[in-house]
């Protein structure tokens, strides 16, 4: 059942571009690898060679070229002395040879690459696949605090949106941030091996490339955070439209929501044209260093080979090498913000992880001694959210079969009250008893078997009606549920519907009435046939028959139980055998109803305010 809830609301968290503990998160987040360590590491030695192979075959494509021009101008040497050729003297043997060598290079390099990235994928999966294992077991653990300080879109945020990120940079970043650095550092090696004043030229581009990334990357990241809050805003506005679109109707401010959206969407069009824009504008600037550095390294190498200082293949696989220089720069210039991204993602996850606990300690047993116990007791409690003292000195016995109700203005502690009953909060002093032992004596969920709770707020899950019912006890048989249903007054307005019990409830329920609605969770309660039965009034915005059919649910779950009503119609607790008025955390007025309008206290006034009210 869902609980009733009290305290500070805290807003969605905004995505951090930045980490504040990169390493320390950064070996957490390591350590979920270690069961694939082995495996980790064979994906890593796949991409060293699968790129080794890949910079090594230019330069043997380069002896191909080198035998072809030593052919052709041994060729030209035995003309020029006036032999007879049929053919040049090109050694064809060893280019097919050489061609081969080169293709299975290739073949061989391209199969690691794509073992490694089969395996990559199977751990990022598996490593994710733990977290939000750990995670959603954490959410079992975390009190309702936890919950009440953060938003439900932030905590799918985190289990969404920052454990694909985290599986994105596992699969592809981690192994292409190690692939270019070897990259760089192998192409570097066999540039330096075929020629190091050409080399020179080259590293001429370097500092270029990094001027060019340093510059326009960080102003990329930064727009594309701002297109993001942009994209969120307007997602923001569309959902709340369009869940309040009768209202927006019914006041005629569709003329209004369509220039709040045109106007946040023109900010999205502007954030999203400059992000794309500085985005591609890094490719264009670093195809220009790097065409100026091969033009560089074509013409010196040019004129070495006229010289006879280096072989026309060597240039060639040169200018090949040229070409592969700057990627590696730019793609590690890239990835550095996508993995500290990640990690910023990762972070706020272990924040969940680290949140802490419920106190699952039990105390020991010391049952209050007396034969005629009550079956709840609130004695000498006391409570507060965030050091604020909100409930003080608090007494309350409730007797078997006795109905409660609890009264009082906005803000008195009424929820606060069946919170503590229920074990979502614990007492700051003072204990809760049940039939004479304190509640803290037993688990959470063993507490919770004696109680069921009908509120206001009904929540019911995307599946059947039935299984919707039977939600209130898991092992109730068919004919079990179909009393409940009867009992709730609910069994009539099921069958009308086109596939009855197995009717499909959206995702808000919104295919049947907010009544009905109201029934089926009673209904539920009535499954679990609880001892104690907390219930909050919920006969507000449905039509008089169906909140007659509402309160006489709940006037029928109530019998041989004892229950407690948060009231806010006075008029419905007036045969309660005990009403609490409620005031600042404190009872101020306790009795029934004709003995509290007698007293002409605050109670009457709460009642004639309300009376007087429905009279005009």
């Amino acid at each position: 059942m869902k609980h009733m809830r009290r305290g500070p609301h805290g807003g969605p968290r905004g995505k951090e571009a930045k980490a504040q503990d990169f390493w320390g998160t950064t070996g957490r987040l390591f350590s979920y690898l270690r069961p694939w360590a082995w495996g980790m590491i064979f994906s890593i030695v796949l991409a060293i060679i699968s790129v080794i192979l890949s910079i090594v075959s230019p330069k043997i494509l380069g002896q191909a070229t080198t035998t072809i021009y030593q052919g052709i101008m041994k060729g030209y040497a035995q003309m020029k002395a006036g032999q007879h050729l049929t053919a040049l003297p090109i050694d064809f043997d060893k280019i097919k040879h050489i061609a081969i060598i080169v293709v299975l290079l290739y073949l061989f390099s391209g199969l690691f690459s794509l073992a490694q990235q089969v395996i990559m994928t199977n751990i990022s999966q598996k490593v994710v696949y733990n977290l939000r294992r750990d995670v959603k077991a954490k959410m079992k653990v975390v009190p309702v605090k936890f919950y009440d300080t953060h938003s439900n879109g932030d905590l799918m945020s985190r289990m969404v949106n920052d454990m694909d990120n985290i599986a994105t940079t596992l699969q592809q970043s981690l192994i292409q941030m190690i692939t270019s650095v070897i990259t760089f550092v192998g192409v570097l090696a066999l540039m330096l091996s075929i020629s190091w004043k050409l080399t020179l030229v080259a590293l001429i581009i370097v500092p270029l490339s990094l001027g060019v990334v340093g510059m326009i990357a960080p102003r990329a990241q930064k727009l594309f955070s701002t297109q993001q809050e942009e994209l969120g805003k307007i997602n923001a506005q569309v959902e709340e439209t369009f869940a309040g679109q009768t209202i927006v109707r019914t006041f005629n401010h569709e003329e209004d929501e369509e220039a709040k959206f045109a106007q946040k969407n023109e900010k999205y069009y502007h954030s999203a044209w400059l992000a794309q824009f500085f985005s591609i504008l890094i490719f264009p600037f670093m195809n220009c260093i790097k065409n100026v550095g091969y033009l560089l390294v074509a013409v010196i190498g040019a004129v070495q080979i006229i010289h006879g200082q280096i072989t026309l293949g060597n240039v060639q696989a040169f200018l090949q090498y040229t070409n592969q220089f700057s990627q590696p720069l730019t793609q590690v210039a890239n990835l550095s913000s996508t993995i500290q991204q990640t990690i910023a993602s990762a972070e706020r996850i272990f924040e969940v992880l680290d949140a802490p606990e419920m106190d699952e300690r039990i105390l020991k047993d010391q049952p209050l001694t007396g034969h005629d116990q009550p079956k709840i007791e609130f004695k000498d409690v006391q409570f507060s959210y965030n050091d604020e003292p909100l409930i003080q000195d608090f007494n309350l016995k409730a007797p078997t079969n006795h109905m409660v109700a609890i009264v009082g203005p906005t803000g008195a502690g009424k929820s606060t009250i069946i919170n503590l009953l229920e074990r979502f909060y614990d007492v700051k002093g003072g204990h809760i008893y049940l039939d004479g032992h304190d509640t803290r004596t037993m688990t959470r969920s063993q507490l919770r078997t004696h109680i069921a709770m009908v509120l206001q707020d009904t929540w019911l899950f995307k599946g059947t009606i039935f299984d919707n019912i039977k939600y209130g006890r898991e092992d109730a048989t068919e004919e079990e549920v179909y009393q409940a249903a009867r009992l709730a007054y609910a069994d009539s307005f099921i069958r009308e519907l086109p596939d009855g019990y197995q009717t499909v409830l959206d995702e808000s329920a919104s295919n049947i009435s907010q009544g009905q609605r109201q029934l089926l969770t009673i209904a539920r309660a009535f499954l679990a046939n609880p001892e104690i039965l907390i219930l909050d009034e919920a006969t507000s915005s449905v039509d008089t028959r169906t909140e007659s059919l509402i309160q006489n649910a709940m006037n029928d779950i109530q019998q041989n139980r004892t229950s407690f009503v948060v009231a806010h119609r006075l008029s419905t607790i007036r045969n309660a055998e005990q009403i609490i008025v409620m005031n600042h955390g404190r009872i101020i007025e306790t009795g029934n109803h004709q003995t509290l309008m007698a007293k002409h206290g605050f109670y009457a006034d709460l009642y004639n305010s309300q009376f007087l009210g429905n009279q005009i």
